[in-house]
């Protein structure tokens, strides 16, 4: 296919070019109608793109074939058989993929427990089943690796009937699964992988990067451009291959979450970061690696800091790593991670990906230069020399098994059931009727349908006392707890 075209991106310019007008939303009437003080603020050349998909864009029958045009390129240079736009990020896409496997199935689906949120609030919108896979466990460094291809292969023994299996790789911190060894293990039992690939949508394009799903046999996966790509915020792309998913079937779900109204500024954004990624991607990952290499090695030697590479490989860890993902412990100099973040903030005006009770993360892009990349090291080492009276975080972190909580209710059921919000103390031995996911990475440590026990419990209150952001929680203080009523 010719990577050198880009469909939407040209008809945003056409459209634009050739002064079209819709008596259509958005009523904004490209940027006419909006107050002076907006404009200011967010530029008129935003309000000027924002048009209508169809009528406006296309014709109001489509058939200028732009999406499908953009869709199909998409595909073809990632290796996927079709590929499919999301305006809603990837928290739509996952949905669609597990109603698609598993939506009217009793068998249930396998889950990795290190699921983001959105996977959760999936199973409560469908109804489907978890089948929790457990992800290893680093009880020293309190860090979760995404799970093996024995344990997916234990999960199977366990739950034949399972409809398919999902996985999350990269995680949030860059740590990756063993993909084809998983696939294959899905495979010699006829069921299809979802991996939630939010973190890798720029995996595909150079050699040094983790093992892209698509090309070791994941059936679905599911991108985030907005993460580690040139996208806008919100939009995704999820793809497909082989014939344990049906694409008209994985559409039709996908329809049902789907906007109306898709951005395409989001839409084209998208179709233009294909374009660029197919034509300079790998020189640009290149260079965002070389770059990568030397922040980790400088910053390695500021005293207090490790950055983690190590200790995160290995067989009783994570299959590989994403060396964009800059991920550094400061637990040596005394402090939490929720304190430097807070400060690189406030005095520096760098915003870190991810913080918690001893790591902060810095996420690197094709964006990323020398000056941004010093002023990182710069940020860090002038936090560290002003550090006094560091207060170490006050988190009683729980044991492995003290994390597993038993499911004794669908999450559906327990979150549309009848709850009481009670004094946590008092919700311990209760199920959940919500989930309460430390923000981020965004990984759930209750779901709802569990049985809460006290060391989690004890986790999450004593994580928010020392900075955790717990923002899903009813009552963000966690003095109490939503559960369901009457059952104990």
């Amino acid at each position: 296919m010719d990577h050198s075209t880009a469909p939407l991106v040209a008809a945003v310019a056409d459209y634009r070019g050739l002064a079209r007008y819709g008596f259509t939303p958005p009523a904004h009437r490209q940027g006419r109608g909006i107050d002076a003080r907006v404009l200011a603020a967010l530029g008129h050349d935003a309000f000027s793109s924002d048009i209508l998909a169809s009528p406006g864009l296309d014709d109001r029958l489509a058939r200028g074939g732009l999406l499908s045009e953009a869709e199909a390129l998409m595909a073809d240079a990632v290796g996927a058989d079709y590929a499919f736009f999301s305006t809603c990020g990837s928290s739509l896409s996952v949905k669609a993929a597990m109603l698609a496997v598993a939506g009217g199935d009793d068998g249930g689906l396998l889950v990795a427990r290190d699921s983001h949120k959105s996977i959760v609030a999936g199973l409560i919108f469908s109804g489907v089943r978890p089948h929790w896979i457990t992800p290893r466990w680093d009880a020293e460094r309190h860090f979760s690796h995404p799970p093996s291809p024995a344990q997916v292969e234990q999960a199977w023994r366990e739950h034949p009937d399972a409809a398919g299996a999902l996985i999350v790789s990269p995680s949030p911190y860059g740590t990756c699964a063993d993909i084809r060894g998983i696939a294959e293990v899905c495979h010699a039992r006829g069921k299809p992988l979802i991996v939630d690939e939010a973190w890798g949508a720029h995996l595909p394009f150079h050699d040094d990067l983790p093992t892209w799903a698509m090309d070791v046999g994941a059936d679905v996966c599911v991108v985030s451009v907005h993460k580690m790509g040139m996208g806008f915020e919100q939009g995704s792309v999820f793809h497909l291959q082989g014939d344990l998913v049906d694409p008209k079937r994985l559409s039709r779900c996908a329809d049902l979450l789907m906007t109306t109204s898709p951005n395409v500024l989001i839409y084209a954004a998208l179709d233009g970061w294909r374009r660029q990624m197919v034509e300079f991607g790998h020189d640009l990952l290149d260079r965002a690696l070389t770059l990568s290499r030397k922040t980790r090695a400088t910053l390695d030697e500021i005293s207090g800091l490790e950055v983690m590479h190590d200790e995160l490989l290995g067989v009783e860890a994570s299959h590989d790593l994403d060396l964009l993902q800059v991920l550094i412990d400061v637990s040596g100099t005394g402090a939490s991670g929720y304190e430097a973040a807070d400060w690189l903030r406030t005095h520096r005006r760098l915003d870190m990906g991810l913080s918690d009770h001893r790591r902060v993360l810095a996420t690197l892009s094709t964006a990323d230069d020398e000056l941004s990349a010093d002023a990182l090291v710069d940020g860090l080492a002038l936090w560290r020399a002003g550090l006094e009276d560091p207060r170490p975080p006050e988190i009683a972190l729980p044991k492995p098994e003290d994390l597993q909580l038993d499911t004794v209710m669908l999450p559906r059921d327990a979150f549309f059931a009848a709850t009481e919000a009670v004094p946590a103390e008092r919700a311990v031995g209760r199920i959940a009727a919500e989930q309460l996911t430390p923000y981020p990475p965004g990984i759930p440590a209750i779901v709802p349908g569990e049985r809460i026990d006290a060391a989690v419990v004890d986790y999450l209150r004593t994580g928010v006392a020392s900075g955790m952001n717990v923002p899903d929680a009813s009552d963000p203080r966690l003095d109490t707890i939503r559960v369901v009523a009457d059952h104990h």
